[in-house]
């Protein structure tokens, strides 16, 4: 059953589901941070680890989660296993979050403290 909660609101309760299980991949630092350096660039996991500072096994774990969600494609060359985001819609929402978050100390209290 797709009901709109909102008649303004384009988003569906089945397509909320989909939204907050998205999100919830997002919510881990390093799934986050590893998503992020792939909006820019194919990386092999070595490239990952020496780039972003998390080591193999966390590195691993988190693209063992990706991979399991469908967030990243991988592509083998001989030996080596190149990541890559799987959809542009993906990197579209991780290339917002980057550029909203990145360049600067975010802090929610006092973005939330301004706005109200």
């Amino acid at each position: 059953m797709n009901i709109n909660i909102d008649p303004l609101s384009n988003i569906s309760l089945g397509n909320a589901k989909v939204v907050s299980d998205f999100l919830k991949v997002l919510g881990n630092e390093n799934r986050l941070i590893i998503l992020c350096a792939l909006s820019k660039h194919e990386l092999k996991v070595g490239e990952m680890e020496h780039l972003l500072g998390i080591r193999q096994p966390t590195l691993s774990q988190q693209l063992a989660r990706l991979r399991a969600t469908d967030l990243v494609n991988t592509r083998r060359v001989a030996k080596e296993i190149f990541y890559s985001l799987a959809s542009n819609d993906a990197r579209r929402t991780i290339e917002f979050l980057c550029e909203l978050f990145g360049n600067q100390n975010f802090d929610l209290k006092s973005k939330r403290a301004n706005t109200v």
